[in-house]
């Protein structure tokens, strides 16, 4: 079997909701949770290893990481770039 390497920065945010810590990536459309940040970082880095050993496992990755905007350029794959990070006030009239 091929051994097929990659690396790449992924944008990763951690959200606090009650006592979880959860660490979530739009680029892969992927969340995990624990409770504490470090705990949220690792498992972050645990699911995100699972989820590209299935999708090579299945040899899917080409469609997959596609279908969630990333670019291929030769061998090397690239993720959607996160413009912007911000709070957006809302008002909504409620009847």
């Amino acid at each position: 079997m091929k051994n097929i390497l990659l690396e790449f920065n992924l944008p990763m945010s951690i959200l606090k909701e009650g006592k979880k810590f959860i660490a979530y990536t739009p680029v892969l459309d992927l969340s995990t949770s624990g409770n504490n940040y470090e705990q949220a970082k690792n498992r972050f880095t645990e699911i995100v290893e699972i989820f590209f050993e299935e999708i090579i496992k299945k040899n899917t990755i080409e469609e997959v990481l596609t279908d969630l905007g990333w670019k291929k350029n030769q061998t090397k794959w690239t993720p959607p770039i996160v413009i912007s990070n911000e709070l957006q006030n809302i008002k909504l009239a409620c009847r």
